[in-house]
């Protein structure tokens, strides 16, 4: 059980698995098909702009992957992220199959200066990945992973999901930290820092990149690593998509056993400040190979979580943790035994299984049925007043699913220096995350209006936020400062560099000077 899986199964099939455009559809745009007519479009300071047929016409000609254009229905599939919320329409999708098509696609926003959306997985809490009459570089068809299992390294294409790199580095009993939902995409999860289970005994996901190849706002390929463009791979490493777009990734591999322990336990929400407590002063002293989630969750009223943590769905409000540890079994119930120590639970489902299946476990099938959104904020400790506002703030609610997650930082997180990559949150001591899910089809007011003054009681406990669980209020200039502390000037100066335009927008942005 991890975080993801609750935001997923908790708040329904909101956060479900996107419907990518594989490579076997059959283009949408090519020589032998014609675009008949000029089409209207927005820069990115939102002008109007026009782009003519024949500019989009030798655009699509130009591609080996499709130019989705609105009214066909892999333009449908294409333009949705996860977020149900976000009903966006660009001008134009560009389905690339390689770095060729992203340098192509790029040349050709910058050059019209559209607005500029880039969809991997479409994990985006904030709908980042889509835009209204922009265009959409979606990355589906570009996924690949290759293993050296001498080595120890993998190269990873940029539209890979997490499943593809976790089936194929696990075949060599290798791993590296990837996040906690398999259909994410590596490249949204990565360049923003990317926790997982396995982050606190080998680092997060930036920690383990080798090196990327990246395609920047002036359509140039660029190697970087610590010798290379130096520069430009620091600021990947935790600035997300400011600088352009990384076609490929190269990761270091650990070994580690396929077999760990993992799932829930979780606990009758009358005992949440017991929990948390115990939390509050154990997890920072847990040991690396012992992953914690915390989640405090209350259902709809009346309703149920169904298959959240037991089969066949549980109505009650619950309390517990996602756990998984990989370190060695002798040692597994000592890391375990202050969980224990909190008395009988209302489901305890850690067991033995493989690591990929664990992976597996917080994926939802049934897409786009529910409309959520999130909080979160990094916060250095959790003081006895933070325990108290949430256990009697978080409300129950007839129609929506209200939750509160913890993912859990210390360990090798924590003992990289604050200003060695874009990442400047390594003194944290976790991410807290609010949630809540409703129907689509009701009106979301209410249930956004009780998130933004819950999370007022919330935000002061907290220092900046997760940069891939931003919703839309965190993006704005003060909050992206205070996100990146005392990395944000030296961004800057590779933003001025790199991207001095600002192409590369939709994201925890920096704002060029140039």
């Amino acid at each position: 059980m991890n975080r993801r899986r609750f935001v997923q199964t908790s708040l329904a099939a909101a956060i479900a698995a996107s419907l990518p455009v594989s490579q076997g559809f059959a283009a949408i745009l090519s020589a032998s098909m014609k675009v008949d007519a000029d089409i209207n479009a927005v820069t990115g300071d939102g002008a109007e702009v026009t782009l003519k047929r024949a500019a989009v016409q030798e655009l699509g000609e130009s591609l080996r992957g499709n130019l989705l254009l609105p009214g066909h229905e892999a333009y449908e599939q294409s333009r949705r992220v996860l977020n149900p919320s976000f009903d966006k329409r660009p001008a134009l999708i560009a389905q690339v199959t390689g770095t060729a098509d992203v340098r192509t696609a790029v040349d050709f926003a910058r050059e019209n200066r559209l607005l500029l959306a880039v969809k991997c997985g479409g994990h985006s809490a904030a709908g980042k990945g889509t835009c209204d009459g922009g265009m959409m570089i979606d990355l589906s068809p570009f996924r690949n992973v290759r293993v050296d299992p001498v080595a120890r390294r993998a190269r990873v294409t940029g539209g890979s999901l997490l499943a593809q790199v976790d089936h194929e580095t696990m075949a060599y009993d290798l791993v590296t930290p990837m996040g906690t939902v398999s259909h994410t995409g590596v490249g949204g999860l990565v360049t923003g820092g990317g926790f997982g289970r396995v982050a606190r005994r080998f680092g997060l996901s930036i920690d383990n990149l080798t090196a990327v190849d990246v395609v920047t706002a002036d359509g140039q390929f660029r190697r970087a690593n610590e010798q290379e463009n130096a520069d430009l791979f620091w600021g990947v490493r935790g600035a997300g998509g400011n600088f352009g777009i990384v076609t490929s990734f190269e990761f270091q591999l650990h070994p580690m056993q396929r077999q760990v322990l993992g799932g829930p336990i979780m606990f009758p929400i009358e005992r949440a400040r017991d929990v948390l407590s115990m939390y509050a002063e154990y997890g920072p002293e847990a040991p690396d190979e012992l992953d914690m989630l915390f989640l405090m969750i209350r259902p709809p009223e009346g309703g149920s979580i169904a298959s959240a943590v037991a089969p066949g769905g549980l109505a009650d409000a619950m309390v517990g943790f996602g756990i998984c540890y990989s370190g060695p079994e002798s040692a597994a119930e000592r890391a375990l035994a202050p969980i224990r120590k909190l008395g009988t639970p209302l489901v305890d489902g850690i067991q033995a299984m493989d690591y990929v299946a664990l992976q597996r476990s917080g994926d939802i099938d049934d897409p786009r049925a529910r409309a959520w959104y999130l909080k979160s904020g990094f916060v250095p400790e959790i003081p006895a007043d933070l325990v108290t506002t949430i256990v009697e703030g978080l409300e129950g609610h007839p129609s929506r699913t209200t939750i509160i997650l913890y993912q859990q930082g210390g360990a090798a997180i924590g003992r990289v220096p604050n200003d060695a990559t874009a990442f400047s949150h390594r003194d944290a001591a976790g991410s807290l995350m609010l949630g809540l899910d409703w129907s689509f089809v009701d009106d979301p007011s209410e249930h956004v209006t009780w998130i933004k003054q819950f999370w007022t009681r919330l935000e002061p406990f907290t220092r900046g936020f997760y940069v891939n669980d931003g919703d839309p209020d965190a993006y704005v200039t003060d909050k992206v400062i205070a996100t990146y502390r005392g990395n944000y000037d030296r961004l800057v100066e590779i933003k001025n560099k790199y991207d001095p335009m600002n192409l590369f927008r939709l994201n925890a942005n920096i704002r060029p000077t140039v």
